[in-house]
């Protein structure tokens, strides 16, 4: 069988993100989002969700570019002085090289973040995270641990080696971080398939800037064999508005649009892919 897996990340984090996952979902174009439990409109892709059971809903583990759910002076290793996560990736794993990232920590401030979503009445499809950290050595086995003590057995493993073109150039420094990405995802994999994990077999998502257009999205479809793709997306409704709001210069617009353009959902069914999400692996 040939499905598509569409995910829509940073759920929660702004009603123009929550708003483009709402809309996608009513015009059939994903079934997937992944919740962030420490952004300010949580409550709000709750709502949704519980209103649009289709919808698959997993936890975004997030421990950079957000706000922790626990008080900052419990986690004090993963915050700033003012009280928010680390900027972006390279900042975390910064200090985490530097082993000034305590794993307690880690694993306190995530597992607030499951219960969150949990005691929202949510019952996640699966786990993934903000910017890949949870691929990182010596967090994911314990995001595994987390995952499996709430009976979580689905992940995404975030690969890079899957129609993943380098287009536009990400520069050396994020070719770097994507071939570190897929060659913790070869090492991840092992470790989830051990643990009894599921997860898509291929995943596509522009790791380091671009974004995922309806061209590419019907390349992708024309050329998929009989396996289980997930596709990483950011959509939103308002470019100028999210890039502010989010710091990011991300095309949030043509990821909404290809997942709601008629062209693509017309080539999902010339060529036989069902649409699911991970509660359907």
């Amino acid at each position: 069988m040939k499905a598509l897996l569409v995910n829509a990340d940073d759920f929660g984090r702004h009603p123009l993100i929550n708003e483009a996952v709402l809309r996608a979902v009513k015009h059939k174009g994903l079934l997937s989002a992944s919740l962030m439990a420490g952004e300010p409109y949580f409550e709000e892709a709750v709502a949704i969700a519980k209103s649009h059971p289709s919808l698959g809903v997993g936890v975004h583990l997030t421990l950079v570019n957000g706000r922790p759910v626990l008080p900052p002076q419990e986690i004090p290793s993963l915050v700033t002085p003012d009280g928010t996560f680390y900027p972006h990736h390279n900042a975390f794993i910064k200090k985490y090289l530097t082993l000034k990232i305590r794993k307690e920590d880690v694993v306190k401030e995530l597992s607030a973040q499951i219960d969150k979503v949990i005691k929202a009445g949510i019952t996640p499809t699966h786990v993934d995270s903000h910017q890949h950290i949870h691929m990182l050595p010596g967090i994911f086995p314990k995001v595994l641990n987390l995952a499996q003590k709430n009976k979580i057995n689905k992940i995404r493993i975030s690969g890079c080696g899957f129609a993943n073109p380098f287009i536009p150039w990400p520069g050396f420094g994020d070719l770097i971080g994507k071939c570190a990405l897929q060659c913790f995802s070869m090492i991840d994999t092992l470790k989830a398939q051990k643990a009894g994990f599921l997860y898509p077999k291929h995943f596509v998502g522009q790791v380091a800037g671009g974004a995922i257009t309806a061209d590419f999205m019907q390349n992708l479809l024309k050329n998929m064999h009989e396996d289980t793709v997930e596709v990483m997306l950011h959509p939103g409704m308002n470019n100028k508005v999210l890039s502010l709001s989010s710091g990011w210069d991300h095309d949030y617009e043509a990821e909404f649009l290809a997942v709601t353009c008629e062209k693509v959902h017309e080539c999902m069914q010339k060529h036989g892919i069902k649409l699911i999400n991970f509660g359907d692996l």
